[in-house]
């Protein structure tokens, strides 16, 4: 059961930015989609493209998030970071955003409990690779959260993190519990290695790149 959540005047959540783009990563790659990006994260990722959310940005209501949510007339939102779920209030967030009838997903490191993630939500939980710096920050628990429409993604910077990562979806028989993605690092190893890897092992993952920055590169808001 989930806890009753806090009335929504009580909600506030600090915001980095909320624009409209092109979803780029994920099952919902190519979608038109609202993006929510919270400020803050507990994690310092070698790989990491958006350290400028970790700190600034300006505090909202959770009403006056969805509102601005609501008026971009798009069903598709993606609440991200950061680590969202660094702030409480994304909870509420992510279930008023699911009340409002719009398809919600969660990009989470997967270093925080997603026990109370309102199950409507499609969670894109990364595993952290040895390049990552942050493996020792993985919650292995956040597994039993994990429903078949999830996803579970693995950053993949070098042979070592592959090594690693495959290790991960056979030992935990992760493709049995929902669609594993293998992304390649984007400064760091050519998708075209990665794929060669994943064929010659025929490891049943999916290959994604970034759509976003072969559209518009790094730029914020995009």
């Amino acid at each position: 059961m989930q806890p009753e959540s806090p009335p929504a005047s009580a909600v506030r959540l600090k915001l980095t930015e909320l624009f409209l783009s092109i979803q780029g990563e994920a099952d919902a790659v190519g979608w038109p989609t609202v993006f929510v990006r919270l400020t803050g994260c507990p994690l310092r990722c070698g790989y990491c493209d958006t350290a400028y959310a970790f700190s600034g940005g300006d505090w909202a209501t959770l009403d006056e998030v969805t509102e601005r949510v609501a008026a971009f007339g798009v069903q598709r939102v993606c609440v991200t970071g950061g680590e969202p779920l660094a702030q409480k209030g994304a909870f509420p967030l992510l279930t008023a955003l699911c009340d409002r009838g719009h398809r919600v997903s969660l990009e989470t490191s997967g270093a925080i409990d997603m026990a109370e993630v309102d199950p409507r939500v499609v969670k894109v939980m990364d595993l952290k690779t040895p390049a990552s710096g942050e493996m020792h920050r993985n919650r292995l628990e956040n597994l039993s959260c994990i429903q078949p429409g999830d996803q579970i993604k693995f950053v993949v910077c070098d042979r070592a993190d592959y090594e690693w990562s495959r290790g991960m979806v056979k030992e935990h028989a992760l493709d049995a519990r929902c669609t594993v993605l293998f992304s390649p690092g984007h400064d760091t190893l050519p998708p075209q290695q990665l794929a060669e890897w994943l064929l010659e092992d025929r490891l049943p993952v999916r290959l994604q790149v970034q759509l976003h920055k072969y559209l518009w590169g790094n730029a914020r808001g995009r």
